[in-house]
């Protein structure tokens, strides 16, 4: 089915094999029933109506649909007495944006309905694709006969994916900034402009990526306590694993990117005094020319006061003075 407002796919499994697809919720209990399967539910976009007939399907927590539709709810895991809810986000990067200030980075909000045998997904808008999710059950029929604790893994898996391909894009950013923030010929603006982009993007990324530690860490518990096939011991270690570089990794750019501020902060004074510098050396350089012809200006004889060498040796005077104070200051790189 599509993703239209309130709409919903489902899927069942048994012993790892597709027996069912797109059946409505009336039927989901029919299938849990059987003993041996295994069932999918996602909801895009669900009213209060449309949840409320899922919770009533499957007895699920009041509380927990009530996270499932409340907004700016924290990542997190948490164990009722018939099943496990989770609230994760999913990341992406816009290719491109309108303005320079503008954020890359995109957050969808996914959250999901763990019981004994079933997984119900819940989605808000279109941010965050389950076909992906789905692809990669498919390529692991091997790991989905153990149970739902495959499904969750495949589900998170996607997800930490998705935290690392963001991360990515934004180091290969600051990488580029780095070579920006040397390079004399740049301008400023531009670079102070990224600079604060990036920062905030990062500070929007460390919101999602670090608590995926704690919502890992809980799953890991929970799977244990209720039906934890010890074959998805090694999947899930290697999740955490993943968890774990994802938030190191958020945590060196976010420390990256505050030492290029700091340092852009830096060239730009020291830039400042190499201006000030050679505005001074050239100003001490005119003032010589101004100083000799003032004085060879004054209504006083002088040597070569009105004869023809003294105009030249006046000339010969600025020249050399100038010369050397020039000579002098390129040796102190003032100029």
């Amino acid at each position: 089915m599509g993703d239209e407002s309130g709409s919903y796919r489902s899927r069942a499994w048994r012993r790892g094999d597709v027996v069912a697809e797109g059946f409505p919720f009336a039927e989901i209990s029919d299938y849990l029933d059987r003993g041996d399967c295994l069932v999918w539910v996602d909801v895009c976009d669900p009213d209060h109506a449309l949840l409320g007939q899922l919770a009533e399907e499957l007895s699920l927590d009041s509380l927990a649909v009530e996270d499932a539709v409340s907004s700016n709810e924290r990542a997190k895991a948490t164990r009722y007495a018939t099943h496990t809810f989770l609230t994760v986000y999913a990341t992406s990067m816009r290719a491109t944006v309108t303005s320079g200030l503008e954020s890359r980075l995109e957050i969808s909000r996914v959250s999901a309905f763990v019981l004994p045998r079933c997984i119900v997904t819940v989605r808000y808008g279109d941010g965050f694709e389950m076909d992906p999710v789905v692809k990669r059950w498919d390529e692991n029929r091997d790991l989905v006969q153990y149970g739902v604790g495959a499904l969750v893994h495949g589900l998170l898996d996607t997800i930490v994916d998705g935290h690392f391909d963001a991360v990515q894009v934004l180091d290969d950013a600051i990488e580029a900034l780095e070579n920006d923030l040397f390079d004399d010929g740049a301008l400023s603006n531009p670079v102070q402009r990224q600079t604060y982009r990036i920062r905030r993007e990062l500070v929007d990324l460390r919101r999602v990526v670090l608590p995926m530690r704690e919502v890992v860490s809980a799953v890991m518990r929970y799977r244990k306590v209720v039906n934890g096939a010890e074959e998805l011991n090694s999947s899930y270690e290697d999740l955490y694993d993943h968890v774990l570089r994802a938030s190191e990794w958020t945590e060196s750019l976010r420390d990256m990117i505050t030492t290029i501020f700091e340092t852009n902060l830096s060239l730009q004074d020291a830039r400042l005094n190499t201006v000030m510098k050679k505005l001074t050396s050239w100003a001490a350089i005119i003032a010589v020319p101004t100083a000799v012809t003032g004085y060879f200006g004054q209504n006083v004889p002088y040597p070569g006061f009105g004869r023809e060498w003294g105009f030249v040796m006046s000339l010969v005077v600025i020249g050399v003075i100038a010369l050397a104070l020039y000579v002098s200051f390129k040796k102190r790189d003032w100029l």
